[in-house]
């Protein structure tokens, strides 16, 4: 069976006004509307850009009429006339133009002309282009409405089979810009002769030279990485259908990458094939799955049980994160000694000692593989309490991540401890195993820290109502451990 998480914004199409962003119209257009402005006796001055750059002919002939008392019809045949005899004649790509077109064709992303042109006009300037650049265009015939509207672009977006929001329009007047985001469109505006400011879901740019497909993606991509921490516990052979729950689980959190301890082999290979995901092995017991291609793996492959192991993705719009995933040794396990031996805080941390040199290896392969411009999330089941939640322990392993500039991602959303634990050890042991009935010590030691970014969420995550041990071969939750789930905003790439 093949499962899938739900799908996240990505670009569907690019959608391109003409005149003035595609080929050198405005100045045409303007041009035009200037030469019948003046045989009406009221010449053009700057203050009437609004009312003829990005208008459709009948709307400027219409302005045309009102202040010089000549009839709309005729103003608006003879634009018609001036314009198509300058199009014909003196029509220019805009620099950087044709390159782009290429690009997303080349690239399979579909692309539309949305223009307020007349279609005589349009399949003029298309035939220049190249219509094989286009899978759809749409003119001022046909929609009822034209820009400033909406009814351009969504009409183009019906066309294509698109939503709206996963695709960007290029624009250069801000009457297009004003249709685009109507409809729904992230925009980038490219400016031909007035000036537009940048907005909340706008993007201004100088020429086109300056776009490529991958900065198109970036406005449509999410900015949302989801990263779970997961001990699969004996890669999840104590339950039934352990791989078939695994699979189960990852889709109801919704995660983009998750870092696997306990793999036991085969999982994160398995896991992967089933998601039709990216996945890094390394030695027996690690492993990532990534929705997002892998395009480095760092640290030893050929790491032991215990230790770390990282990748490299690459997100829709081209930004890099490193994900590293860690399971450091169990023994001495500090809450044990805590709780029943009752050692004192400087005894607990010197027998951390195994564990933070783990660690400390792991943060060096970090640090070599990572710039400081390098977003960086490290999870794992650490075995160990967080020094955030004890404050009479200065618990050594998380504190060294600290100190190396990693945070602590579900503290940072749930600082305080006492209301908020976020225990990952154990779901299923409430008691002790050695049979004394002595009550299992609840602590914190599966984490999500980053580096170079902001959390939006954390929470641990188990499904269902897992019995205890050792009645668990029919739990749905397949795993001794919670997990941790991060979302996380990342930076552009640009």
């Amino acid at each position: 069976m093949t499962h899938r998480t739900t799908s996240r914004l990505t670009l569907q199409a690019v959608l391109f006004d003409m005149d003035g962003t595609l080929v050198d119209t405005e100045r045409l257009w303007w041009e035009a509307v200037e030469q019948v402005a003046d045989g009406l006796g009221r010449p053009l001055t700057g203050a009437d850009q609004a009312e003829v750059l990005g208008r459709p002919v009948e709307y400027t002939a219409a302005w045309l009429g009102g202040i010089t008392d000549a009839p709309a019809e005729e103003i608006a045949a003879e634009l018609h006339r001036e314009f198509a005899d300058r199009v014909r004649t003196g029509i220019v790509p805009r620099p950087g133009a044709l390159r782009l077109l290429q690009e997303l064709v080349h690239e399979g992303v579909p692309t539309a002309l949305v223009t307020a042109s007349p279609r005589a006009v349009a399949d003029t300037v298309l035939e220049a282009l190249g219509a094989g650049h286009f899978a759809v265009s749409v003119t001022a015939d046909d929609t009822e409405r034209t820009k400033p509207a909406p009814d351009p672009y969504l009409a183009a977006c019906r066309a294509l089979g698109v939503e709206p929001a996963a695709c960007v329009a290029v624009e250069d007047t801000q009457t297009g810009v004003t249709s685009a985001e109507a409809a729904g469109c992230a925009v980038l505006a490219v400016p031909s002769l007035a000036p537009i400011a940048p907005a909340a879901g706008r993007t201004v740019l100088a020429s086109l030279e300056e776009v490529t497909p991958a900065r198109l993606r970036a406005m449509v991509a999410p900015r949302e990485l989801r990263v779970m921490s997961w001990n699969l516990w004996y890669g999840g052979t104590k339950v039934d259908d352990h791989r078939e729950k695994q699979l189960k689980a990852i889709a109801e959190t919704g995660a983009d990458v998750v870092g696997l301890q306990e793999t036991y082999g085969n999982a994160a290979e398995e896991l992967a094939e089933a998601l039709r995901w990216h996945h890094h092995r390394a030695g027996e017991n690690l492993g990532v799955i990534s929705r997002y291609p892998i395009t480095a793996r760092l640290g030893d492959p050929d790491v032991g049980f215990y230790g770390g192991t990282g990748v490299r993705i690459r997100l829709d719009g081209g930004q890099e994160v490193d994900v590293w995933t860690a399971h450091l040794d169990y023994t001495p396990y500090g809450p044990y000694e805590a709780a029943f031996d009752r050692l004192p805080a400087n005894e607990l941390i010197a027998h951390e000692a195994v564990r933070l040199e783990q660690m400390r290896e792991i943060l060096r392969g970090i640090a070599e593989s990572a710039t400081d411009a390098t977003p960086v999330v490290l999870v794992g089941d650490f075995n160990a309490p967080s020094h955030l939640d004890r404050p009479d322990v200065e618990w050594p392993v998380t504190k060294a991540a600290e100190e190396a500039g990693l945070r602590d991602s579900y503290r940072e959303a749930h600082p305080d401890p006492v209301r908020d634990p976020g225990h990952t050890w154990s779901p299923i042991h409430g008691e002790h195993e050695d049979g004394s009935g002595r009550p299992e010590p609840q602590d914190r030691i599966d984490f999500v820290l980053h580096r170079g970014l902001r959390v939006r969420d954390s929470r641990t995550f188990v499904s269902g109502t897992p019995r205890p041990w050792p009645d668990v071969a029919g739990n749905h939750w397949p795993s001794d451990h919670a997990a941790v789930v991060t979302t996380f905003d990342v930076p552009r790439a640009d």
